[in-house]
């Protein structure tokens, strides 16, 4: 045992000796492993990041909510249908059956406790000779009960005020500033499109969420919009908060059943677990829940790309590894020689020159990971900077899966030269000039 630990430090030392000898070839072939172990850790903290933001971005509309959105019917079923429909609605196709009715009916179920209906599209406003053209978020007066939002100044519309269609309009944080700078907003008139506005309230900087900024919303009783803007008589997105998340499955079929019975569209004629599309569904109900988890498989399967992407690299960085061992072991053969007629047996041979080429790949991989680890905290800071609620978060299994792959990169392209280096006749390897 004492006998196998000598030869295994003996042979770290020797690899180390030989790696200071020629130092500039030895930091090449550390780059190659160094960019693919820093790739694989910015992969995973990246995967982490993105989870984490979902998770905030979910839980701030309430993982206890289902929402009924838009969608093209399409001529195919399931996943078919709502990848047909999502094609279609990024093609511009436009859908205007979903109406306040609608929600007033999935309203009467004895386990939705409250909900709000949704209409989003963009205007230019005017304040003196400030013009912006913001998102506008148009929804009942219960947003605010349900999300998590705040009014840092002023208040949010009433009920009866989206039910007279009020001219009221709460502002998002950055186009208050953009509008009113450090002045106070409260009781002024601005104009969206041709019709004028009274600023009634500030929302709480609240960042970004799913690709938008709330912070540069302007938000209004939806049916003022509705009537008194567009001339419409739709909604895009109803949402609704359940009183017992236990029974969202049975919710989320029941409220399937009155969508396509208000919409005229025929039941289907089985129902399977999970969303189910007849092919003719104008509209798809889902849990922020089963939101997250859809968002969560498409960036897992991202990071499973991206990690192969970075396998491709490490393949690269090993073939250097190997090229330059091949290298040495032709420079060093009269010294093998030399070693092996003293008494230095194949196994000896073979695990120096092993050594050498995992202690090349694994001082990459510490390299690596200390890099990967500072670019990781350089997204974070960025996407933080930006509004998004992005945490630093290096997993164990990133550091795990970097030490795995940088010895068996070192073993399986240093185990080749070092099977040359031992197969060597001593006294060839002598004369070798």
């Amino acid at each position: 045992m004492n006998s196998s630990l000598d030869k295994i430090k003996s042979a770290v030392l020797l690899a180390i000796d030989a790696m200071r000898v020629n130092i500039l070839r030895t930091l090449l072939a550390i780059l190659g492993v160094t960019i693919g172990i820093s790739s694989i850790i910015i992969v995973f903290s990246a995967g982490e990041g993105i989870q984490g933001i979902l998770q905030a971005q979910s839980e701030s509309f309430g993982t206890d909510a289902l929402q009924i959105e838009i969608k093209v019917p399409s001529s195919k079923k399931g996943v078919a249908g709502e990848q047909q429909s999502a094609t279609s609605l990024i093609q511009g196709a436009q859908v205007t059956t979903m109406k306040h009715d609608d929600l007033e009916d999935i309203l009467r179920l004895p386990n939705v406790t409250q909900g709000y209906g949704l209409l989003m599209t963009q205007l230019p406003v005017t304040y003196r000779d400030e013009t912006e053209r913001p998102q506008i978020w148009a929804s009942s007066a219960s947003f605010i009960d349900i999300d998590e939002a705040e009014v840092e100044e002023g208040r949010f519309f009433s009920d009866a005020e989206d039910r007279s269609l009020a001219q009221v309009a709460v502002l998002g944080k950055d186009i208050k500033e953009d509008l009113f700078g450090e002045s106070d907003p409260l009781g002024r008139t601005i104009k969206l499109g041709n019709t004028r506005f009274e600023v009634i309230g500030v929302m709480e900087e609240r960042g970004s969420f799913f690709g938008f900024n709330f912070d540069s919303f302007i938000y209004l009783p939806v049916k003022t919009l509705q009537k008194k803007v567009m001339g419409v008589d739709y909604i895009i997105s109803i949402l609704v908060q359940l009183e017992d998340i236990q029974y969202a499955d049975e919710t989320a079929e029941t409220i399937r059943a009155i969508m396509r019975e208000n919409h005229d569209i025929d039941p289907p004629d089985e129902i399977r677990e999970g969303i189910f599309d007849t092919g003719q569904d104008d509209f798809r109900v889902v849990s922020m829940v089963e939101a997250v988890e859809v968002f969560g498989d498409v960036s897992l399967t991202l990071t499973i790309v991206l990690l192969a992407i970075v396998a491709i690299s490490l393949v690269v960085g090993g073939v250097g590894v190997m090229n330059m061992m091949y290298v040495i072991v032709n420079e060093r053969t009269p010294e093998i020689g030399l070693r092996k007629a003293v008494g230095a047996t194949y196994q000896d041979i073979m695990l120096q020159f092993l050594m050498e080429s995992i202690a090349i790949t694994l001082a990459g991989g510490i390299i690596g990971s200390i890099i990967g680890v500072a670019v990781s905290y350089g997204i974070a800071l960025a996407a933080q900077s930006v509004g998004y609620p992005w945490e630093l978060q290096v997993p164990f299994v990133a550091f795990l899966t970097a030490a795995i792959f940088s010895i068996i990169f070192g073993i399986f392209f240093g185990v080749y030269p070092a099977r040359k280096a031992a197969q060597l006749d001593p006294i060839e390897a002598m004369r070798h000039e």
